[in-house]
């Protein structure tokens, strides 16, 4: 899960992208409430908030995947 906004995400990441560049996906999980929420009502973020920016964001990474399979 990542935040942009913070400094410690972005040198994480530029750590990984030294390391791990043409194994990393481009597709990154963002931090948001509704993604917080889920896991407390006891739900996938897909039931819980289909259309939360971050059930996109696993939406675009499963494609992903699925791509390099």
């Amino acid at each position: 899960m990542f935040n942009g906004r913070l400094n410690l995400s972005m040198q994480v990441l530029d750590e990984l992208k030294k390391y791990y560049k043409d194994k990393l996906f481009k597709t990154a999980i963002v931090r948001n409430v509704r993604l917080s929420e889920a896991p407390s009502y006891g739900k996938p973020i897909r039931y819980f908030d289909k259309y939360s920016k971050g059930a996109a964001a696993y939406e675009e990474l499963t494609e992903e995947i699925l791509k390099r399979i």
